[in-house]
This record gives structure tokens, sequence and C-alpha cells, in this order.
């Protein structure tokens, strides 16, 4: 497993962004596809959107897709999820998640279920304004 550290949560109006990230110890960063996951109160934790071990494949919800984009620094061991347009509806925790170490055949692989991650950051509140 991996420790992760989500920040740049936050209050913001409807129509408005905000940019998380998610930092992640140790050195199987770059080995790991990662996800994002919400949960709002009173509901089951959601998939939000998901991207490779390489960053070269990318994978969203319907509910997002066209205004929030997933990216990773494999470098910098961090990924982030760009947040636009942001709506009522998307007020949730959302929580990073990682998965088991990959070998390089799944260079592309992603994964949309939780039970595909072992390691989940502690989440960042989301609140959006009408």
């Amino acid at each position: 497993q991996v420790q992760l550290v989500e920040s740049g949560g936050g209050l913001v109006q409807a129509g408005g962004s905000l940019r998380l990230s998610c930092v992640a110890s140790g050195r199987t960063f770059s080995s790991r596809a990662m996800g994002w996951f919400r949960q709002a109160p009173g509901k089951e934790r959601e998939f939000v959107a998901a991207i490779s071990r390489s960053g070269g494949t990318s994978y969203y919800a319907d509910s997002v897709k066209g205004r929030f984009t997933i990216s990773r620094d494999n470098a910098k061991n961090t990924m982030s999820l760009q947040m636009d347009s942001l709506k009522p509806e998307d007020t949730a925790v959302y929580y990073c998640a990682a998965s088991p170490s990959l070998s390089a055949i799944y260079l592309h692989r992603i994964y949309r279920t939780a039970h595909d991650y072992d390691s989940w950051g502690q989440g960042t509140q989301v609140t959006v304004s009408s």
C-alpha cells in the first residue's frame, strides 16, 4: 500500500473551479493506476475519474465528463483533478485512490471500481453553493 494525502477542497459557487491534488508517499507511485472517487452525504461512494500508471489513458464518469480533467506527474508523485463548471451536485468528500503496483504490461490499465484500489486518502471536502 501507499500513503495518500489529498488537498485543494473548499467552498465554491456554482460555475466555479477547484483543483484537487493527491500526493503519494514512497517509490511505487509510477507503477500504480490512480483514481478519484467521491461520496455525498447519505450516498454511496462513486467513481469520478481514473488514470493509468503511464498517464496515457484516462476515463471519466458521465456526470463529470467534459468538466473534470485528471492528470498525474510521476516525477513528483502527484495526481490532480481539475474541476471546472462545478455544480451543486458535485458537493461531496473526494478521495484519491491507488491500485496495487502493476507490471509494465498494464501500462494503460485503468480501474473504475473501488475494490480494485488498495490505498485511499483521508478525503477532502468540496462544497458547491448554488
